[in-house]
C-alpha cells in the first residue's frame, strides 16, 4: 500500500492505495508549520481505510513549499553565483536580469550591485558573482582551462562574505560536465564542510543562462529543502509511519529525500503535474486536456502518453528564466474561492483564498465567491445551500457559463491539433463546470462523463476528482533523462540515438526504477543547421516502476 500527499496552499490532501484500488481519500487544511496538516490528514486517512500504519510500504509527497518561497522572495539563502567561461560570456554577468527583490534577497538583503568581476566579486553589496576560466565548446572542446587559483580567490570573498551555497554553471556543461566538477572540488577544498555545492549540468538543460538561473535558484533553496524534507519525516513519525519517504518532481517521477535535499527546483510543477497524472489514472485517458480547478486558479494542460506535454523552451517563475523540465501549463484565475459580480458577470481573478469557508455565502460570510454560484446551481452540495438560493437564476447562469468559455478558450490555446479532444476535470472546484455529482461514486478507470464546455463535447469529471493530486503522487513513477548534443555523421543516427536510449534507462535505473520495467516515453531530435558537424541536440525520456529493494530499510528523512 502506498501513501499520496499533496501539500498545496489551502489543503493537504492524502489518498491511500493498494494496487489501483482507492481505499480512502481525505482534505485537511494545511497548516502554517506543515507537519500538522500531515498528520492530520494522515491520521484520518489510515482511520477511514481501518489499515494500520506498519502496511505502508512507501510515502510519496508532492509540494509548493519550495516554488512558493521564491515566489514571495522569503527564506532564500544568501547564494554565490561561479560561472565558468572566461574569456566568453563576460557580457551578461549572472542575474543580470533578475528581479531587484530576489537578487537583494540572494545577497543577504544588503543590496542589488551589478555584481560581476574575473574570480572575485565586483560590488560587495550585491550577489556574490564571479566570472571564471573554463566550459567547453559544443562539441566538447574546452574554450579555456580551469584556474585554480582564481577559484581559490572567488572561494576566499564566498567564505569572507558568509555564503554557503554555492551555484557552479559552465558553457555546454550537459556536453562535458568536466569544469563543473573540477571546480566543486576546488570549492569544496576551500570552503570545507557544510557549504552546498549545486551544479548546472545536473539541473538544467542546453541554454546557459536559464540553466544558470535555475541552478542558483536551486542553491538558494537547499538550505529550506533540508528544513522541509525533515519537517516531512517528522511528520510520518508522529503518525507512526516508518516507510520510505519520496517527493514528486515536475516530469511526474519521484525522487528520494537525499536526491530532494540536493535538488528542491525538481519540485516546483509537481503540483499541477501530480493532477494531471492523477486525472490520467483516474480516467484510464493517455491522451486529453486536463482542468485542475482548485481554489484560487484553474491550470490546464495537456496529457501525451499518459504524461504532461513538457514545456518546449523557457519557463519563468517569479520573474526568472528557466529551462528544467516543466509541464506546459496555462493557468487562469478562476477557481472556488474567485470572487463573483453577478452584475457584468465576472469571475476572478481575485480570490478569498483560504478564508473560503469563512467567506462564501454558504458558509456564513456575506461575499459571492464562484463557489456559491455552483451551489445555487445545484452542481454541488457544500455548507448551507440556502444561504445561495437567493442568487437570481438567471445571472448565476451567466457567470457559470462565463466560466465555461473562458476555461474552453484556455483549453483551445493549448491542444495542437483540431481534432476531438476530451477534458478531464479534477480538484475541487472543478464542481463549477458540470452538473451533478458525476463520477461518485466509482473507481479507477471510471470516466465520468458529465458533458460539455463550448467547443469540446467529452467533459469528464471521474471519481476521486477532489485528490486528484494526492492520487498522481501515490502514483508516480522513477525517471531518467538525457540532454545533450550530439555530433552525428552520416549514416551514424541510429547509433547516437540508441546510445542515447541506453544512457537515458540508466538514469532511470540508477534513480530508483526496477530494471525491466524501464520504458522511453518521449525522444525528441532538432538539428542545429547553424553548427558544422551534423550537431543534433538529443533529448530522450525513460520511466519505470519504483524498485522495491528502495523499499527495504530506507529511511524517510
Amino acid at each position: 500500500m502506498r501513501i499520496g500527499i499533496d501539500v498545496g496552499g489551502t489543503n493537504t490532501d492524502a489518498v491511500l492505495l493498494d494496487g489501483d484500488t482507492v481505499l480512502a481519500a481525505v482534505k485537511s487544511p494545511t497548516t502554517p508549520d506543515v507537519t500538522g496538516g500531515i498528520v492530520a490528514a494522515v491520521r484520518t486517512v489510515l482511520a477511514r481505510s481501518g489499515a494500520a500504519p506498519d502496511t505502508v510500504a512507501a510515502v510519496m509527497i508532492g509540494t509548493t513549499q519550495f516554488v512558493n518561497a521564491l515566489v514571495e522572495g522569503d527564506r532564500l539563502a544568501p547564494t554565490a553565483a561561479v560561472r565558468l567561461g572566461l574569456p566568453a560570456t563576460a557580457a551578461l554577468p549572472p542575474m543580470s536580469d533578475w528581479p531587484a527583490r530576489l537578487r537583494t534577497a540572494l545577497s543577504g538583503g544588503t543590496g542589488g550591485g551589478a555584481g560581476g568581476g574575473t574570480g572575485t566579486a565586483r560590488d560587495a553589496a550585491g550577489p556574490a558573482v564571479y566570472l571564471c576560466d573554463g566550459g567547453h565548446e559544443y562539441d566538447g572542446r574546452p574554450i579555456s582551462p580551469i584556474d585554480p587559483a582564481q577559484l581559490r580567490r572567488a572561494a576566499a570573498d564566498i567564505a569572507a562574505r558568509g555564503v554557503r551555497s554555492v551555484a557552479i554553471s559552465a558553457v555546454f556543461s550537459p556536453v562535458s560536465a568536466e569544469a563543473e566538477e573540477e571546480a566543486a572540488r576546488i570549492l569544496a577544498g576551500e570552503l570545507g564542510d557544510g557549504v552546498h555545492l549545486s551544479l548546472s549540468h545536473e539541473i538544467g538543460r542546453v541554454g546557459l543562462l536559464p540553466r544558470e538561473n535555475a541552478t542558483i535558484v536551486n542553491a538558494a533553496l537547499r538550505d529550506l529543502a533540508g528544513t522541509v524534507v525533515d519537517a516531512f519525516g517528522s511528520a510520518l513519525a508522529e503518525a507512526g509511519i516508518g516507510a520510505p519517504l519520496f517527493l514528486s518532481q515536475n516530469d511526474g517521477t519521484l525522487m528520494d529525500v537525499e536526491y530532494a535535499r540536493r535538488h528542491p527546483v525538481a519540485t516546483f510543477a509537481s503540483g499541477p503535474t501530480n493532477s494531471m497524472r492523477g486525472a490520467a489514472y483516474l480516467s484510464g485517458l493517455t491522451d486529453c486536456a486536463v482542468v485542475d480547478v482548485g481554489g484560487t486558479t484553474a491550470d490546464v494542460g495537456i496529457l501525451t502518453g499518459g504524461f504532461p506535454r513538457e514545456a518546449s523552451g523557457e519557463s519563468e517563475t517569479a520573474g526568472v528564466r528557466t529551462n528544467f523540465r516543466i509541464p506546459d501549463v496555462l493557468s487562469l484565475g478562476i477557481g472556488g474561492g474567485s470572487l463573483v459580480d453577478l452584475d457584468v458577470p465576472s469571475v476572478g481573478p481575485r480570490s478569498v483564498g483560504y478564508r473560503l469557508t469563512e467567506d462564501a455565502l454558504v458558509f456564513g460570510g456575506r461575499t459571492i465567491t464562484a463557489t456559491d454560484l455552483a451551489v445555487a446551481a445545484g452542481h454541488a452540495r457544500i455548507g448551507d445551500p440556502a444561504r445561495a438560493a437567493r442568487l437570481d437564476p438567471g445571472r448565476v447562469r451567466a457567470a457559470l457559463a462565463h466560466i465555461a468559455e473562458r476555461i474552453a478558450d484556455t483549453v483551445d490555446r493549448m491542444r495542437t491539433s483540431p481534432e476531438a479532444l476530451p477534458i478531464v476535470a479534477v480538484g475541487g472546484g472543478s464542481v463549477l463546470l458540470a452538473p451533478g455529482e458525476a463520477g461518485e461514486p466509482g473507481g479507477h478507470g471510471d470516466s465520468g462523463v458529465v458533458g460539455g464546455l463550448p467547443g469540446f463535447p467529452d467533459l469528464r469529471r471521474p471519481a476521486h476528482f477532489a485528490v486528484a493530486n494526492a492520487i498522481g503522487a501515490a502514483i508516480a513513477q522513477v525517471g531518467g533523462e538525457v540532454d545533450r548534443v550530439y555530433q552525428i555523421p552520416p549514416g551514424r543516427r541510429d547509433t547516437v540515438l540508441d546510445e542515447a536510449r541506453d544512457q537515458a534507462v540508466r538514469a532511470a535505473e540508477n534513480a530508483g526504477a526496477r530494471p525491466g520495467t524501464v520504458t522511453i516515453v518521449d525522444v525528441e531530435e532538432v538539428p542545429l543547421a547553424y553548427l558544422p558537424g551534423g550537431a543534433t541536440r538529443v533529448r530522450v525520456k525513460a520511466v519505470g516502476d519504483l524498485d522495491p529493494r528502495r523499499l527495504e530499510g530506507t529511511p524517510h528523512a
